[in-house]
């Protein structure tokens, strides 16, 4: 099992990079293909994906990218690729904050995840993480009503929710936030 390559990056493609080890090239399936720089000496932390049908190397950029990964694909129906595309679109920060906030609707703006696989990952998830044991499962749907009582439009406020990961926070802190970036 690999843990980890160091090595300059020979190319970068559309959702992969090539590592130069001891004059072997290898492919590397990353989400954030602009953490790499062509030319650049770089450690990338690998995931060997093995399936019946293909065999692949995932990598990430830090050790805590890749605990986001290896959390994802533990979820039932997320796959490897649906886990890069996901990361792609976050950090692993703001990844496992939203899962400790029950914030649904930030995890259903990610590609790949829809409202059953969002819900399962807080499901499968939260109990892992120590951060999560005081935030209130129905907080967002309570500022979600409150952000509706005040007439905003029920799109405006599923985009900004999604925009707001904050744990342990109350729901006035969360509702604060949402309102802070409905007024910009």
């Amino acid at each position: 099992m690999y843990f980890s390559f160091k090595g300059p990056i020979s190319y970068i493609g559309d959702d992969y990079v090539v590592v130069e080890v001891n004059n072997i090239g290898y492919q590397v399936f990353v989400s954030h293909k602009e953490d790499y720089v062509l030319g650049k000496e770089t450690t990338i932390y690998l995931y060997n994906v093995v399936r019946e049908d293909e065999q692949y190397l995932a990598g990430f950029s830090s050790i805590r990218e890749k605990e986001a990964f290896v959390a994802l694909i533990s979820v039932k129906g997320i796959g490897p690729r649906t886990a890069l595309n996901a990361l792609s679109a976050t950090t692993a920060d703001e990844l496992f904050n939203a899962i400790a906030a029950n914030n649904v609707t930030f995890l259903k703006k990610l590609p790949g995840i829809g409202g059953k696989a969002a819900a399962q990952i807080i499901l499968d998830i939260k109990g892992q993480l120590t951060t999560a044991s005081s935030a209130n499962p129905d907080q967002y749907d309570e500022v979600r009503e409150a952000l509706k009582s005040l007439g905003f439009k029920v799109k405006v406020i599923e985009d900004t929710l999604a925009q707001i990961s904050i744990p342990n926070a109350t729901n006035e802190e969360i509702l604060r936030a949402a309102l802070k970036k409905l007024r910009k």
